[in-house]
């Protein structure tokens, strides 16, 4: 049976020199912003060979700042997973006060300069800060130590898995949940069975952009590192300290590892897209 044919979408009556013009001038962007600089890094990694490349990766300042970054995420991820999802749910299932408050808070890291939430972290856990002096008293290290770059990278990375699941929430309503509880499903049983399923894609792209930007992060990291070489320095952080070295090829080498993750993210991103968004027929 054929299918009656729809509307025609507005932008099909563009005119094909209008199109082309337009599909001409995002491919140009994305060959200028994005698939030479990417070639840049990978052709500069190799400038003296794979042999080259392999030495800088494996040396032991870069393996250390690689398990610092690995670890620094494992213990951001699963925090903003449990936080995501718990700012998310309250938002979206529940009118309180103060519920505007809340989400304009949840935004706050996108508004502020990764540096300056670094420097917030110094005023108050750095040796003249806040509480700095009793944190040395009593012999606690944050600043200069891993507890301070995991606050740094769980501050900036903070919005991205409630963002992504927040709207997800909110248009999915309540009718399911509401259907589980009338059955008699407990609180926890609903959420496992009903809920989380319902989320678990947009909840999974949430993940995956959370640890790209732990991984990557700069700013903020810098700050309250210390760049103590093979101690608080993260993959960004040694880079940075080889290029201004001018070990070029071992930095651009290093660089790759961030550049491979970015290929990855994006490619992960766009099958979790094509699961959250339904495809759209009759185009």
């Amino acid at each position: 049976m054929s299918r009656a044919a729809g509307p025609r979408p507005p932008h099909r009556d563009e005119s094909r020199v209008i199109r082309v013009a337009l599909i001409g001038v995002a491919l140009c962007f994305l060959l200028l912003f994005l698939f030479l600089p990417l070639v840049a890094v990978f052709a500069k990694a190799f400038e003296k060979g794979a042999a080259a490349y392999v030495a800088a990766i494996a040396d032991e300042t870069a393996m250390a700042a690689i398990r610092l970054t690995l670890t620094v995420a494992a213990i951001v991820v699963p925090l903003n997973v449990v936080l995501g999802v718990a700012a998310a749910w309250a938002i979206a299932k529940f009118e309180f006060p103060g519920r505007g408050v809340l989400v304009t808070i949840i935004d706050a890291p996108f508004a502020v300069s990764p540096v300056v939430s670094g420097m917030v972290f110094v005023l108050l856990f750095g040796a003249h800060g806040v509480i700095g002096p009793w944190l040395i008293a009593h012999d606690v290290k944050i600043i200069f130590a891993l507890p301070g770059m995991v606050l740094a990278t769980l501050f900036v990375t903070s919005p991205f898995v409630v963002r992504e699941l927040l709207p997800l929430m909110e248009s999915q309503g309540n009718d399911e949940e509401e259907a589980a509880l009338t059955l008699g499903a407990t609180g926890w049983r609903m959420f496992l069975h009903v809920s989380l399923p319902k989320i678990r894609w947009g909840l999974l792209y949430g993940v995956v952009l959370c640890n790209a930007r732990a991984m990557g992060e700069f700013g903020a990291v810098s700050v309250v590192s210390g760049h103590i070489r093979g101690l608080t320095n993260t993959i960004p952080l040694h880079v940075e300290i080889l290029y201004n070295e001018y070990q070029f090829s071992a930095a651009f080498a290093v660089a790759s590892l961030l550049s491979l993750l970015a290929i990855v993210t994006l490619v992960i991103k766009a099958v979790v897209e094509r699961r959250i968004r339904p495809r759209t027929h009759g185009w």
